[in-house]
């Protein structure tokens, strides 16, 4: 199985550090967030990785190259020219994927210790288009799914909006979960994505969950800490040895 992990964000939450640095090397205990995930992957047998770049993306191919890999096969998807957000991001890098299997898309700024295994199996036995890493947690926004963990929809619970529009009202009894911005994807999905240039995956998922299959896995319980603020670096310190 084949990964790609998002570090090409310019981190505008983790300054003064990315007004030098690309958020992926911040640091954490002495390794940056990119080698912990790279490591992470390796736990389950992922090795090889593509990941995208754009903000100080030469630091993160320096030290990609400087430090062999971590022991992983890096290949680099360069968006130094634009940024492209996550959809736009693994659209451009759709290549990698061909004739391959199910793969893993990961943000970088994301520390976890959600069974990789065991969501693993449970995409490849139910075979949706997509399984998310979700779980209960307080955000202010989020996917609603259905009693079958089917995803319906979106919800900002600052604005009220929703996507697609009152789509509580359409379907009764929507769990709202939070997004931990883990999906294991069928490259089936690749050939759908009819957006082009910038955009979110998230809005590819609601573009394609009235017609296909799309789950939750639901992880509550499991450790995960969003580093994405200076105050997250420490709180991982506390975690993350």
């Amino acid at each position: 199985m084949k990964a790609m992990i998002l570090a090409a964000g310019l981190g505008t939450r983790l300054k003064p550090w990315t007004d030098h640095h690309p958020k992926a090397l911040a640091v954490v205990n002495g390794k940056s967030l990119l080698q912990r995930n790279i490591e992470y992957l390796q736990q389950f047998g992922i090795t090889e990785v593509l990941m995208n770049v754009h903000h100080f993306a030469d630091q993160i191919i320096e030290a990609v190259q400087k430090n062999n890999g971590w022991g992983s096969k890096i290949t680099i998807s360069d968006e130094t020219d634009e940024v492209l957000e996550t959809g736009g991001g693994l659209k451009k890098a759709a290549w990698y994927f061909e004739g391959t299997s199910s793969f893993v898309l990961m943000n970088v700024d994301i520390l976890t210790s959600l069974d990789m295994h065991a969501m693993i199996q449970a995409h490849t036995s139910n075979k949706p288009l997509a399984t998310l890493a979700i779980s209960e947690r307080t955000t202010s926004r989020y996917f609603l799914f259905d009693g079958q963990q089917q995803l319906k929809g979106w919800r900002n619970v600052v604005t009220g909006e929703e996507k697609p529009v009152d789509i509580s009202k359409k379907i009764a009894d929507l769990k709202q979960m939070a997004f931990s911005g883990i999906h294991i994807i069928d490259p089936s999905l690749l050939t759908l994505m009819e957006r082009t240039g910038k955009f979110s995956m998230v809005d590819v998922y609601l573009d394609l969950c009235d017609k296909h299959s799309i789950l939750g896995y639901d992880h509550t319980g499991a450790v995960l800490v969003d580093v994405g603020k200076p105050e997250s670096i420490i709180k991982a310190e506390t975690i993350f040895s």
